[in-house]
């Protein structure tokens, strides 16, 4: 394992992915960070949906016009899940599980990507949701905030640069 510091510098989002399997005991390991992840009240109301059938992986990418076209390279999709109805703190509670999932594939040595779906469709007016939701048989109570494409890797991306860090952007005490 890297330490925290490293581990966050070099996640970084992969769109190009091998045709390689991921180990099942991998997935395990990204499925427990998931179920790990803190949650408002400790609720745990998301739900996941693990997908590694290629149809079905074609049709999530599918789901909206842009930017989920590469999922197709994918060879494993989760599908990340909360019911608005249940828990008010459904976005924020996916968004943790899913950079949990996100870090734990990265020190697997496995890459990832985020595929917004919450708000996005196509042209005609459907909803991702919908189209979601067809594919996998969701219910209607239950909404998409994304989808993590996870494989391993086609190619290395450089770590993060310290130097482009906006620390401009951090405020002590007061917004000056």
């Amino acid at each position: 394992m890297k330490d925290f510091k490293e581990l966050a510098q070099m996640r970084r989002s992969h769109r190009k992915f091998t045709e390689e399997e991921i180990d099942s005991e991998d997935v395990k390991l990204i499925l427990r960070a998931a179920l790990m992840s803190p949650t408002s009240k400790s609720q745990r109301s998301w739900q996941f949906v693990v997908v590694d059938n290629k149809m079905d992986i074609e049709k999530l990418a599918d789901a909206k016009d842009m930017g989920s076209q590469f999922l197709k390279g994918a060879p494993l999709a989760v599908v990340v899940l909360g019911d608005p109805l249940q828990n008010d703190c459904w976005v924020e509670d996916c968004s943790l599980a899913a950079i949990s999932m996100q870090y734990q594939a990265e020190d697997l040595g496995l890459g990832s990507c985020w595929i917004q779906m919450r708000g996005r469709g196509l042209s005609d007016g459907t909803t991702a949701d919908t189209v979601i939701r067809g594919v996998l048989g969701i219910p209607d109570n239950l909404s998409c905030l994304c989808i993590v494409a996870i494989g391993h890797k086609a190619e290395e991306r450089k770590p993060q640069n310290e130097d482009r860090l906006k620390w401009e952007n951090v405020h002590i005490d007061k917004y000056d």
